[in-house]
């Protein structure tokens, strides 16, 4: 693993720096990471989708089938194409396909529902969709697309079934376990389209550096949804830095069941493993005994996730059944890991469980800790930067003054991976872009080191009488209770104190009936200071979250989940 990081501060301050030179790349068109692998192992398998696989030779010439579709039917250099499906081999052709043609790929998630949809295709401006068209269980996933069509102005929507590229023999199995194809109107055929068009003579010529690539939206979990612009060299250059992480080989096999739509696993799952050349199995949806079955079919090398897949695991009754071992490097994103669930998942199965750290607006993987090192593994910590990125912690209200080391502060990053600015959002592309520093908005403090560890969210820091209180902090003990599964700690009115901490608490099986508000109470005024322990503890089922494993605190402040019964 490449070492990252070097002082660039006069001892003292919280600012790190990884070298630009250890890349050791230059910017290229991001759909490159699948020509490229093609041109050097046109018959290696590269992708594996419920018993079918495809070659990277096969896999470009599909791709370069669906630019040439997507060229012949109007679209221009720049136009945006909507995916709105779960993980299957034509989100990934689609990806690619766009690219290729020059267009710019708005993921979309597939369980968005009508008013989400709209909004995010209207402010796109997309001129296709390439939407899943099949009822699942009974569950519509074109519905909401169907709802708000009429008002978007597209030139095209091209239906993809998820059975459409099953093996023959699993097609008959998808229709008894509930799967079914649905021809809609006015609409073409992700298959037919394919396959009757010939492939791209050559893709349309793009400048890395300032064509976009993508238009990924913020999770909107923290207010309005917005599109940041990431152009081919942000993802290109972080799909490398990502793959130099793990690392990865062109032997490995990469477990990809992280949403695709979703920014992390785009970049750590799909375009860091095709970089190398390695092949990627892909599932699409998370479901810890199928995930469990896939590594020990397939000797699954590599896996990223978020810490409720890590935790789904640790906790499964058959998880001892399975052989875990092959599995040598993993990262934890999207949310904090804590301490213990990354301990057990070592226990489990031997890998290098890592906590890295990243944002949207940073395509998005600014630091990680180092893999492979045991011994330089900060426990609690992001990590340090990756390979050309810079980071400091800052003073919340003013990014130019650089804090003491272990000061906690706003977290600024700076490097090849960082947005062009939000679509069409000037004023607000201002307010977190400054002198090419993108502020985070996230709280963090550096160590002696150059480790960086993350506090909390500015807007979910909860003010108990003047007294800051993280909720990560309470969360990380909470997760120390024997019989605590999950939990979330929000800020709730407080007619005396301002605010007062409230945990929301999933408890293991054999917890519940037994453990009492109280006894919850109790364990963390033990362990914490009493401002900063939970004044009502709700016990719940589950705790809300998105597809890739957020806590929607905002849901939890508004309305309870439902309580268990």
């Amino acid at each position: 693993m490449p070492k990252s990081v070097e002082a660039t501060q006069s001892p003292g301050m919280s600012l790190r720096k990884g070298s630009p030179a250890e890349i050791g790349v230059i910017p290229k068109a991001l759909h490159s990471v699948v020509e490229d692998s093609a041109r050097l192992y046109p018959s290696k398998v590269c992708l594996s989708y419920q018993g079918r696989s495809f070659t990277y030779g096969q896999l470009d010439d599909l791709a370069s089938r669906f630019a040439s579709a997507l060229i012949s039917r109007g679209l221009r250099k720049g136009d945006r194409v909507g995916i709105f499906s779960p993980n299957t081999p034509q989100f990934v052709m689609a990806y690619f396909g766009t690219l290729k043609a020059g267009g710019a790929v708005v993921p979309c998630s597939p369980i968005y529902k009508e008013k989400e949809l709209e909004y995010q295709l209207r402010d796109s401006g997309a001129s296709f969709v390439v939407a899943a068209n099949d009822v699942v269980k009974g569950n519509d996933l074109f519905a909401s697309l169907e709802a708000c069509r009429g008002r978007l102005g597209l030139k095209g929507i091209i239906a993809a079934s998820v059975t459409d590229y099953l093996p023959g023999f699993k097609r008959p199995l998808a229709g008894l376990a509930g799967f079914k194809n649905v021809k809609r109107r006015d609409t073409l055929s992700f298959v037919e389209l394919v396959g009757e068009s010939r492939p791209l003579a050559a893709p349309t010529p793009i400048d890395p550096t300032t064509d976009v690539a993508l238009l990924q939206y913020t999770g909107g979990t923290t207010g309005v949804s917005k599109g940041a612009m990431l152009s081919h060299a942000n993802l290109y250059l972080n799909a490398v830095a990502a793959s130099m992480q793990l690392p990865l080989r062109f032997n490995d096999i990469a477990l990809a069941v992280l949403p695709l739509f979703h920014i992390y696993g785009m970049t750590t799952a799909m375009n860091g493993p095709f970089y190398v050349g390695a092949r990627i199995i892909l599932l699409p949806r998370f479901d810890a005994e199928t995930v469990m079955k896939t590594i020990e079919k397939y000797r699954v090398t590599s896996y990223c996730g978020v810490p409720a897949m890590y935790i789904a695991i640790n906790n499964n009754p058959k998880q001892s059944k399975y052989d875990l071992r092959s599995v040598r490097s993993c990262i934890s994103g999207g949310a904090p890991l804590p301490v213990v669930v990354r301990k057990r998942f070592i226990e489990i199965t031997g890998a290098a469980l890592v906590e890295g750290y990243g944002l949207t607006e940073a395509s998005p993987v600014t630091h990680c800790n180092p893999i492979g090192e045991g011994s330089l593994v900060r426990e609690g910590s992001i990590g340090m930067p990756i390979s050309g990125t810079e980071a400091a912690v800052v003073d919340m209200d003013d990014p130019k003054k650089i804090l003491p080391i272990g000061q906690e502060g706003e977290l600024i990053v700076k490097g090849p991976q960082v947005m062009l600015g939000y679509w069409n959002r000037k004023e607000e592309s201002d307010n977190v872009l400054k002198d090419g520093w993108l502020l985070t908005g996230d709280v963090a403090r550096m160590d002696e080191d150059g480790y960086f560890f993350i506090v909390d969210r500015k807007k979910d820091m909860i003010d108990v009488g003047g007294f800051k209180v993280y909720p990560r902090e309470v969360e990380e003990l909470l997760f120390t209770h024997p019989l605590v599964k999950d939990a979330a700690v929000v800020g709730t009115p407080d007619e005396k104190r301002g605010e007062a901490v409230k945990a929301f608490v999933v408890l293991k099986p054999e917890g519940k009936g037994k453990v009492t508000e109280a006894d919850v109470i109790e364990y963390c005024r033990k362990n914490i200071s009493t401002y900063k322990a939970p004044r009502t503890v709700v016990f719940v089922d589950d705790l809300p979250k998105t597809l890739v494993g957020k806590v929607l605190r905002r849901q939890l402040r508004g309305e309870s989940p439902t309580p268990v019964r």
